[in-house]
C-alpha cells in the first residue's frame, strides 16, 4: 500500500497533456500560416536569372518528376525532402525560395513551408501565361510596347526566338503561324484542346501542347526577357518526327511545314472530314485535278486515234484537298549579260498562279507513265499558303532559282483562278487576300549554307517587322517585294465593299 501511494502522483496531469497534444498541431498551423505570408527570404529572389523556356528537368538527376526551380539562381532541382537535391542545394548555397513547376506553388526550403505572397504572381504568369477571350481580342488592336526587366522594349507577338544551333528553319514558321489569327487564338487558350484525351505517350498531342505554350509566351506582355527560347517546342518536334527534323541540323522549311500541319491535324484528332480540326478550318482548300495519261509515241495517226479511244487515256477529274499551293518558277537564264553578271529575272505572282486557272496543262512524269494535268480551285481557305518552288534537285546537286517574284502587299484577287461552276462562284463572296507573313531564304541551297528570315505584319502596331532569330527590325512595306520570297501566308479580306 505504501508503494502504491508513493507511485500515485499528487496531481493528475493526464487531461492537460491530452489538451496540449491537441493544441500543438493547431499552433504549428498558425505559425506556418504566419510564415507563409511573411517569408524572410523573398527579397533574395532574382528575377533576372529566371528562365522557364527550357525543359523542366532536374539539373542533377535529369528527372522530370517533382521538379522545383530555385528562384535565386534559376536552376532546377528535384524534390524538397531531406534527401532531395533541392534540399541539398538550399543548405549548401543558402538559397531558400523554390517554385514547384507542376502545381505553381512556392516553398521555403529547408524549413519546408509553403510561401503565399501576391508579389510572386508575376513569376507564375511568366511560367504559365493565361489568356481570356477579352485579352485575346485586344491583341490585334493594341500597339502598346512592353518592357523587359533589363529595360529593353518589345512588341508582344514580335519577339526574337533563340537559334539553339540550326533551328532557324523552324523559328520562321513558328513566328508566321503565331500571326494567323484563328490558329493563334485557338492555341492561346488551353481549354480549347484540354478536353482531348490522348493515349499514354502520344507525342503528337505533346506537340500540340508545346505549340500552345510557345504561342502564349510569344504574346505574353509581361515577359522578363525580350526574347523567347523555343527549346521545348523543338524537343517535341524531334521526338514526334522520330529525329527526322533536328535542332542540330538545318532542315528544309517546306518539308517541315508539311509535316507540322499534318501532325497538328492528327494531334487534334482531325480526320479526313473537312473542318475536323483548327488546322483544316484555317488552311485547307480544295481543287479539281484534271488528269489524262499520254499514249506511247507513235508515227501512225490511226493507231494514235485508236489508243485515245481507250478508257485508260481519257481525262479523269478528282477533287483534292490542299494545305498550300506550290508555284513553279520559270527556269533561270543560262548565260550572263553584257556586263558579265548573272541577270536575275523577275516574274509577277499572278503569272505563277495561272497554273491554277483550269486551262494550262503541265506534264508530270513518273516511273510508270506520263500525265498531263491541269488544276482549278474549288474552295479558297481563310488563310492561303503559297510556296515558291526555288529548289530543284538532280542526281548531282541541289540548285536554287533566284528569280524575284513581284507581288502586291494587299488585294490579291483569286477570283479568276476559281472554277467557273456557278455553285463555286456563289460560295465565294470574298476572293481578295492581304499578305500577313513572308518567309525568305537567303544564300545557297543545302543544309547550313543558307539562312531564313520572316517578315510579319503586326495588326495592332500597323507595322511590318523583319525577324531573323533574335534580331528584330522595323521594315518598310516597299522592301518586302525585293526579297526572294519562299513561303507566303495570305489572309482573306472579309470586309464588305461599299
Amino acid at each position: 500500500m505504501e508503494d502504491n501511494k508513493r507511485k500515485r502522483p499528487l496531481v493528475d496531469f493526464s487531461e492537460d497533456e491530452e489538451e496540449d497534444e491537441e493544441q500543438q498541431p493547431r499552433k504549428k498551423q498558425v505559425v506556418r500560416a504566419d510564415m507563409a505570408r511573411s517569408c524572410p527570404y523573398l527579397d533574395t529572389i532574382n528575377r533576372h536569372v529566371l528562365d522557364f523556356d527550357f525543359e523542366k528537368l532536374c539539373s542533377v538527376s535529369l528527372s522530370h518528376l517533382n521538379v522545383y526551380a530555385c528562384l535565386i539562381c534559376g536552376k532546377y532541382f528535384q524534390g524538397r525532402g531531406k534527401s532531395s537535391h533541392a534540399y541539398t542545394h538550399s543548405v549548401q548555397m543558402d538559397h531558400h525560395v523554390y517554385l514547384n513547376l507542376a502545381n505553381l506553388e512556392f516553398y521555403c526550403i529547408p524549413d519546408n513551408y509553403q510561401v503565399i505572397d501576391a508579389s510572386l504572381e508575376d513569376i507564375k504568369f511568366v511560367l504559365r501565361p493565361t489568356f481570356t477571350q477579352d485579352s485575346i481580342a485586344l491583341l490585334d488592336s493594341s500597339s502598346k510596347v512592353s518592357r523587359a526587366l533589363d529595360g529593353t522594349t518589345y512588341q508582344p507577338g514580335i519577339q526574337g526566338l533563340n537559334n539553339i544551333k540550326n533551328n532557324d528553319y523552324m523559328n520562321v514558321l513558328f513566328h508566321a503561324f503565331a500571326h494567323v489569327l484563328p490558329f493563334r487564338n485557338y492555341f492561346l487558350r488551353e481549354e480549347n484542346f484540354a478536353h482531348l484525351k490522348p493515349k499514354s505517350g502520344d507525342r503528337l498531342f505533346a506537340l500540340v501542347q508545346r505549340l500552345g505554350e510557345l504561342f502564349r509566351k510569344l504574346w505574353n506582355p509581361w515577359n522578363f526577357k525580350s526574347h523567347v527560347s523555343p527549346h521545348e517546342m523543338c524537343q517535341a518536334v524531334v521526338l514526334a518526327s522520330k529525329k527526322r527534323f533536328q535542332i542540330t541540323k538545318q532542315g528544309e522549311t517546306v518539308e517541315f511545314m508539311t509535316w507540322l500541319l499534318h501532325s497538328l491535324h492528327q494531334g487534334l484528332k482531325g480526320t479526313a472530314k473537312e473542318g475536323s480540326s483548327v488546322t483544316s478550318q484555317t488552311f485547307q482548300g480544295s481543287m479539281n485535278v484534271h488528269s489524262r495519261k499520254l499514249p506511247p509515241m507513235t508515227e501512225n495517226p490511226e493507231e494514235l486515234r485508236r489508243l485515245l479511244q481507250h478508257e485508260e487515256y481519257k481525262t479523269t477529274t478528282q477533287k483534292v484537298p490542299f494545305f498550300f499551293l506550290t508555284l513553279d518558277l520559270p527556269p533561270p537564264p543560262l548565260f550572263k549579260d553584257e556586263f558579265d553578271a548573272n541577270f536575275i529575272p523577275q516574274v509577277p505572282l499572278v503569272e505563277l498562279l495561272s497554273k491554277f486557272d483550269g486551262t494550262q496543262e503541265k506534264e508530270y512524269k513518273s516511273y510508270k507513265d506520263i500525265r498531263m494535268k491541269r488544276f482549278e480551285l474549288t474552295k479558297l481557305p481563310p488563310y492561303l499558303i503559297l510556296v515558291v518552288k526555288r529548289f530543284t534537285k538532280n542526281n548531282f546537286f541541289v540548285e536554287k532559282n533566284h528569280t524575284i517574284v513581284n507581288f502586291p502587299i494587299g488585294d490579291l484577287d483569286m477570283a479568276e483562278f476559281l472554277s467557273s461552276d456557278p455553285a463555286v462562284q456563289d460560295s465565294h463572296p470574298f476572293t481578295k487576300y492581304n499578305l500577313c507573313a513572308n518567309i525568305v531564304h537567303d544564300g545557297e541551297p543545302g543544309a547550313g549554307k543558307g539562312t531564313y528570315r520572316v517578315q510579319l505584319h503586326h495588326r495592332g502596331a500597323k507595322q511590318w517587322f523583319e525577324l531573323q532569330d533574335l534580331h528584330v527590325t522595323n521594315l518598310l512595306p516597299q522592301m518586302i517585294t525585293l526579297a526572294e520570297a519562299y513561303i507566303q501566308i495570305w489572309e482573306l479580306d472579309t470586309t464588305p465593299t461599299s
